[in-house]
């Protein structure tokens, strides 16, 4: 530490710090417009001046470090005296309508102004006018307002790692645009709105924005990332959103989504307000609550005990109502058939790193991304999926961290790589097998963590002579010299992290994906310290707290085997019910268990597999045949359009709970509304149908209270309470054995939870695709998300201006196969599966390779999983989703005239 004194106050920084800091430390202010930590200093506002004692003249306190001994004045007056002068330029360029300006009183530049003595609020002429840039759907660049501090610039640079802002122009001409001069809208623009949140005046700004009366801190309801958010409420309306800066897993970050994409989706008029009930085979009619929840309790009750009831728990639910949802299932129905999406992403992550780890997840932090020598990406388009992770990404790289990205597409990340490994879809294994090949072949094995803390490598290694550098070139098309670059410089990192989304887990072999990632991280000896880890990005908010709570058919809360009678015994101590020792029906075979008459209700929260679910016609065929269907939902859906009674959600600004990241942690969700209409949060639902079937062990009175038992079931909740988050707004990393333990940002550290408390490399197959293309289907389709919208697009499709930016699925297709196909960009072409067909818009580009096309599957209109296929895991019973074989052909002119197929889905006049 440095000790120095500011204004005379003593204090310690650390070496590296600024005097713009040391004087915050010694509670001082310093004005300044166009710095904060994270961007380059360059002085441009000119108003952080300060004197130093013993030193001619003034300093730029934001490109001056703090010094042992140093003495700073930030009163000077040769100081004052500049920022004065600096101030008065800046006012006459800058618009005069303070008392109008949507950030009158929460202005820097007021701020500046005021601790300088200078009025701003002067009548005057701008000298130099400059048209605004309203061509961005969701902010406006008012120039009138600009003082060209360029901020915005650093922060799309320097913190984004973009770079899709400039100051274009020269002299008095100077003006802020999108790189290469243009507007804002045609530029790079990722629309992550950091640029908005910092800018110091009102010169960017949302399109509607409104000083908030309050602020309530919370947890963004999309992908895993878990960024903390600040909802903006102007007296009892939600009017903005803002990130945290000290947000552990976004440090001030968000993506497009979770700035832009809240206000619009909770403040809709599509949002379902009362419980409704089919009479008959007629139409839904709304309902009391207490006419609701006695229907559904007369009901469920001849499925009690019977086995032929389902239900389905919610990623985007919190941990209390993931918790609650499968003890009704086991408890009230007496059934383990009880599933949520991780069965369709990260199944093959629970099952695969179990085995080999004792643990399905993320064993680093999301910080640790700051401080690997290398990163490897494979089966994600993190830019896209997990975008402010990916922007993590990129600032690492720019400080020299290696960048091997493993991806069939040419996405972000993969342009962006020092080695790109273009590899055939669903040849991850080989490819993997031939990084462990070229890894042994080089030396680069850790022998030491390999002989100290792992089991069974010589069987892994013997398993390797069933690939060869011929065959693993031949199978995933990648020159084995590229193969060897990307093994030298995962090898060669003192510290390595390996990323992995669902590109290799939807796979009918995604749990031998798994295990092959494993494989790599073992050998490299990357796990238990910092910056090195394996880490599976999981897709949604709450997805990993779903799992966590035992909101799986084999699993209880904690991840004990339903089959493990010491683990039964210990819920039964708590709950007063044993719970059934039978494995339930998991989410990817219930389908064919309706169809075949072993179910016959089903309850679904939250979810929404009419689009979502692989071969989603099997799926409405499904749902359809259902004596009852429930659906517990926030808006209408697909699925809720088929259901027999509808129960209105709170959305997550509207309850409290928990949510718990892809890093393990688990943060606290805080009600900043009151439901919309009749809506109530799941927890109450949950209880109040439990409590009117006579079970006992619902009496809860608030989340808190369902935290307090978790906290006594789930061994790595146990130290984790409603009181600690309030004493720690940061969250808290499970395991979490004690009230007293600070959480666990790294797993493994030094032993494994396993038998023998060591890890186990698992032996490599080569394994084939379950659909391979042949003449008739010769293309390999590919499915993902867009950085735009979300999963099935309930949510995101209510955004005006998200629509704006995409409206309609595209089918991304190389070019070579369009012409071969006689495909035009922009063109409308049917793509069809052995299972369905479809119409969207060609996108002809080459960021799909030759031979593959790529769909989301968030747009109604366009349903892409009629397409996929459900060939299953058999370790993980997940369904292929991510390839399956299809043509492509140009659309017939009855079919380019004629309405979309909107799946049954009538959801248009909601967008």
């Amino acid at each position: 530490m440095l000790n120095l004194e500011v204004d005379g106050k003593e204090v310690s920084v650390p070496e590296g710090t600024n005097l713009v800091e040391a004087a915050e430390a010694a509670g001082a202010f310093v004005p300044h417009l166009c710095w904060e930590p994270g961007l380059e200093a360059d002085g441009a506002c000119g108003l952080c001046v300060v004197g130093i004692e013993g030193r001619p003249g003034t300093v730029l306190a934001c490109e001056t470090l703090a010094e042992e001994g140093m003495s700073v004045r930030t009163n000077h007056p040769e100081a004052v005296a500049i920022r004065r002068r600096r101030l008065e330029l800046i006012k006459y360029d800058h618009a005069n309508d303070c008392q109008l300006c949507p950030k009158n009183e929460i202005c820097q530049l007021q701020e500046a102004s005021r601790a300088a003595g200078v009025d701003i609020h002067v009548p005057k002429k701008l000298a130099y006018p400059a048209e605004p840039d309203k061509s961005h759907p969701l902010f406006n660049l008012d120039r009138s307002r600009c003082i060209l501090c360029g901020k915005c610039v650093k922060v799309c640079r320097d913190l984004q790692g973009l770079g899709a802002l400039e100051i274009a122009g020269v002299g008095f001409a100077q003006h802020v645009s999108g790189r290469g001069d243009v507007a804002i809208a045609e530029s790079t623009c990722e629309s992550c709105g950091q640029c908005v949140d910092r800018c110091p005046t009102a010169s960017l700004l949302p399109k509607v924005f409104q000083v908030p009366t309050e602020e309530v801190r919370t947890v963004c309801p999309y992908c895993g990332v878990g960024c903390s958010i600040y909802l903006g409420i102007y007296y009892d309306r939600l009017t903005g959103v803002r990130a945290d800066m000290e947000g552990p897993s976004n440090r001030g970050a968000l993506c497009v989504k979770g700035r832009f994409g809240i206000v619009d989706m909770v403040n809709s008029m599509s949002r379902l307000e009362a419980p409704q009930v089919r009479d008959g085979p007629g139409i839904l009619q709304n309902v009391s609550w207490d006419d609701a929840i006695g229907a559904v309790a007369d009901g469920l009750k001849e499925h009690v005990g019977k086995g032929t009831f389902a239900m389905l728990a919610s990623a985007k639910a919190t941990n209390e109502e993931n918790y609650l949802v499968q003890k009704f299932a086991r408890v009230v129905m007496g059934t383990n058939n009880v599933d949520h999406c991780a069965r369709l992403c990260h199944a093959p992550t629970v099952a695969g790193l179990r085995e080999t780890m004792g643990s399905g997840a993320m064993t680093c932090s999301i910080e640790d991304i700051d401080r690997t020598d290398c990163i490897f990406i494979i089966g994600s388009n993190t830019s896209e999926t997990h975008p402010v992770i990916g922007t993590r990404v990129r600032r690492a790289k720019r400080k020299g961290t290696s960048l091997v990205v493993a991806d069939p597409r040419r996405t972000d990340m993969a342009m962006r790589a020092d080695v790109w490994l273009r590899h055939n879809p669903g040849t991850d294994i080989d490819l993997l097998a031939g990084l462990a090949m070229a890894v042994l072949d080089e030396g680069l094995e850790d022998k030491a963590f390999i002989d100290g803390r792992t089991e069974g490598f010589d069987a892994f290694r013997a398993s390797l002579e069933g690939f060869s550098p011929e065959s693993v070139e031949e199978a995933t098309g990648v020159p084995w010299t590229k193969i060897q670059k990307a093994a030298r410089l995962i090898g060669e990192a003192d510290a390595a992290i390996i990323m992995y989304a669902m590109g290799i887990t939807q796979h009918a072999h995604g749990t031998d994906n798994v295990r092959a990632v494993s494989d790599l991280v073992l050998l490299t000896g990357n796990i238990g310290r910092p910056g090195a880890g394996i880490a599976p990005l999981r897709g949604q908010n709450n997805v990993q707290g779903g799992g966590d709570m035992g909101a799986l058919p084999d699993l209880l809360p904690g991840y004990s085997s339903v089959e493990i009678p010491e683990a039964r015994a210990r819920f039964e101590r708590v709950w007063g019910t044993e719970p059934p020792a039978q494995p339930g029906i998991p989410l990817t075979e219930m389908w064919d268990a309706i169809l075949d008459g072993r179910i016959k209700a089903m309850w679904i929260v939250g979810e929404n597999p009419f689009l979502s679910d692989p071969d989603s016609s099997r799926v409405e065929e499904a749902l359809k045949a259902l004596d009852l269907l429930i659906v517990e939902e926030i808006f209408p859906t697909g699925t809720s359009n088929l259901a027999h009674i509808i129960l209105p959600a709170a959305s997550f600004a509207e309850k409290d709970g928990t949510f718990t990241n892809t890093e393990r942690r688990v943060q606290r969700v805080r009600k900043a509304l009151e439901p919309v209409g009749k809506a109530r949060a799941d927890w109450e639902i949950l209880c109040d149908i439990a409590r009117r079937m006579g079970a006992q062990g619902f009496d809860f009175g608030s989340p808190s209270d369902v935290m307090d038992e978790i906290a006594k079931v789930v061994p790595q909740y146990m130290g984790i309470s409603y009181a600690r988050f309030e004493e720690d707004p940061r969250g808290i990393q499970w395991p979490c054995p004690d009230p007293s333990y600070p959480g666990t940002p790294i797993l493994h550290v030094d032993t494994f939870p396993t038998p023998s408390e060591r890890a186990r490399f698992a032996p490599l197959v080569h394994r084939e695709v379950a659909e391979p293309t042949d003449p008739e289907y010769p293309l390999v389709l590919t499915t993902g998300r867009s950085l735009y919208h979300f999963h099935t697009g309930t949510m995101t499709r209510k955004v005006s201006g998200l629509n704006d930016i995409r409206r309609e699925e595209l089918v991304e297709i190389n070019p070579m196969d369009a012409r071969r196909s006689g495909i035009d960009d922009g063109g409308v072409v049917r793509v069809t599966s052995r299972r369905g067909t479809l119409t969207a818009k060609a996108l002809v580009t080459e960021r799909s390779p030759p031979g593959t096309i790529f769909m989301t599957f968030h747009f109604s209109e366009s349903p892409t999983n009629r397409l996929t296929i459900a060939a299953l895991d058999p370790d993980a019973k997940i369904a292929e989703t991510k390839v399956c074989a299809v043509k492509v052909e140009p659309a017939t002119d009855d079919e380019m005239e004629a309405p979309a197929d909107d799946a049954g889905d009538d959801l248009d006049d909601l967008f």
